[in-house]
């Protein structure tokens, strides 16, 4: 979605080309797949978190049509300046360790297509690649991302290859 627009319900959702392959070969890798996402639409009141478990839901049903899935989604709902959960501040990745006590910085990588993103990898001693995207609907911070990434890759099949090769 454009920046300041959210995908509020299971018919907004999309899965951009390229994605369940990509989510598959890291599972077929034995890699853990872990979603870590920033959901201000829940504080701004545009969709609840039941509207987001039926997005995830949704997410899951596709990939499970590749023999794909997610492990598991880290996801703050908070508005901005209100916890320590919303990247690029750690509280999502500590959520996962608590859940996935072997998930660490350095065996960790972040794929991401926003500068918080790249930031949140970068504050806790991760590895990060940023997602550019198509230029026409990059988010404000794409050339800092870019600059702060570990790498840059146009899609996440690219950066999975990456990852793998």
């Amino acid at each position: 979605m454009p920046e300041g627009e959210y995908v509020r319900s299971r018919a907004d959702f999309h899965i951009l080309p390229g994605v369940r392959e990509a989510i598959a070969q890291l599972n077929q890798q034995n890699k853990r797949v872990l979603v870590a996402s920033n959901q201000r639409g829940i504080a701004l009141g545009l969709y609840t978190p039941g509207d987001l478990h039926a997005i995830h839901e949704e997410f899951q049903q596709q990939l499970a049509r590749a023999d794909a899935h997610i492990d598991g989604f880290f996801v703050c709902p908070h508005d901005k300046n209100a916890c320590d959960c919303r990247k690029p501040k750690p509280g999502l990745f500590l959520q996962a360790q608590k859940r996935f006590p072997s998930t660490t910085p350095a065996t960790s990588v972040m794929i991401g297509d926003s500068l918080s993103d790249i930031e949140f990898a970068k504050n806790i001693g991760m590895k990060a690649i940023f997602l550019e995207g198509d230029t026409a609907h990059r988010k404000p911070g794409a050339e800092k991302a870019d600059a702060l990434a570990d790498a840059c890759c146009s899609s996440l099949a690219e950066a999975v290859d990456l990852l793998l090769d």
